[in-house]
């Protein structure tokens, strides 16, 4: 009787299934090999858990940090933005710190949204898009991310009479790992600028990229209009700090800061000297972090090619996103494979309609277990449509 109609909205989540099939797994005494979730497995750089350990030892980190304690962090977020994709923003007003992308995500929506307005939002998704939608109470306009088209929306297709506030991109994506360039980013900003649309874009795995590749910044492209979410979850190994930033156009940052100071104060000031530490970092140092990621995905593609699955190598982010020939149940699939074999996977599904017939890979094991991952799969078969679930 206490469930709001926007709790009530929030979509449930797969991944409880999941995890119910790894315990059934284990019961039956199989060595379980999870790469169903998106966590990274190394650990920070040193510098940064040092700088955390000293900040512990202070008694000045312990009250509520304020609006102006978060300027070093602040600061740390405008420097990298300018070294990294030759951005320029103002400290104080074009940036502001976040416990987390995900969590400034929700509170963005509730911040420049109102009720009933329309989102676009890419299908296949990072679920949690659906969960902040929901809460916002705000209508989702799914975009199409095709394999033909490089997983890339058509803003063209945007159906006729969908006048939507926010436009929501994610590149380097969740799930597929499809990368854009910047080329990319200046149509779309263009695009949402014609029709008084907010461009937001999700950037977690800017720094995981491999080879010659590196991911561009949606604020290349301007900031009028344009809010980008970065977080130190996956560049800098940091996911249970919850610390992250958002920058861009000053009203944008201004409404949510306004929407975050009634819920919500600023991280832990220990978190935001770690995080400014990491942000300053030479580049060569998050480049480690990548490359273990990289030798990752050079072992697991080849083994997923062998069983006939169709994957692309990817250019960055840390998953694989892989076809399965016949696979019309994903959810099935998943949790019969994570049951028989003890490998646990996404079931594409999880991530909208358009997943379907896909499963995504976390590149969160060395390459041997990731490897020892596909020898066990290639056991699990697949005739059309899988067995429901128990």
């Amino acid at each position: 009787m206490w469930v709001s109609r926007r709790a009530a909205a929030v979509p449930g989540s797969v991944f409880s299934l999941m995890d119910a099939a790894k315990s059934r797994a284990r019961a039956r005494g199989l060595e379980v090999i999870d790469l169903s979730i998106g966590s990274s497995d190394l650990n920070p750089p040193d510098a940064v858990l040092e700088a955390l350990r000293d900040a512990t030892r202070d008694p000045g980190t312990y009250r509520y940090p304020l609006f102006s304690d978060t300027a070093p962090l602040r600061e740390a977020a405008a420097a990298y933005l300018g070294r990294r994709f030759g951005v320029t923003v103002d400290a104080a007003s074009e940036v502001l710190p976040l416990i987390g992308a995900q969590e400034g995500l929700a509170h963005l929506l509730l911040a420049v949204t109102d009720p009933g307005d329309a989102v676009l939002l890419p299908d296949p998704c990072y679920p949690p898009y659906l969960g902040a939608v929901a809460v916002a109470g705000v209508q989702a306009v799914p975009l199409p991310l095709l394999p033909e088209r490089g997983f890339l929306p058509d803003l063209d297709a945007v159906p006729e009479g969908v006048s939507p506030r926010v436009l929501l991109l994610n590149y380097p994506n969740n799930p597929t790992s499809a990368v854009a360039d910047a080329a990319f980013f200046h149509r779309a900003a263009a695009w949402c600028r014609a029709r008084g649309v907010l461009l937001v874009h999700d950037h977690p795995y800017a720094e995981l990229t491999f080879g010659a590749y590196r991911a561009p910044s949606a604020l290349e492209a301007g900031l009028d209009g344009v809010i980008e979410l970065h977080s130190l979850s996956k560049t800098h190994h940091m996911g249970g700090f919850r610390v992250g930033f958002a920058a861009g156009d000053a009203g944008a940052i201004a409404a949510l800061a306004r929407v975050k100071g009634a819920v919500d104060f600023h991280p832990y000031l220990g978190i935001q000297r770690a995080a400014a530490l990491a942000l300053g970092l030479p580049d060569a140092v998050g480049r480690v972090g990548a490359a273990a990621f990289e030798a990752r995905r050079d072992a697991l593609v080849p083994a997923l090619r062998e069983l006939g699955w169709k994957v692309q190598t990817p250019q960055a982010s840390m998953y694989a996103w892989a076809r399965v020939p016949a696979l019309t149940d994903s959810v099935a699939f998943a949790v019969r494979a994570a049951e028989e074999t003890g490998v646990a996977v996404s079931p594409g599904r999880a991530f909208g309609e358009r997943g379907e017939g896909f499963v995504r890979f976390a590149l969160v094991q060395p390459p041997e277990v990731l490897r020892e991952a596909a020898r066990r799969l290639a056991g699990v078969a697949v005739t059309g449509r899988e067995a429901q679930p128990r």
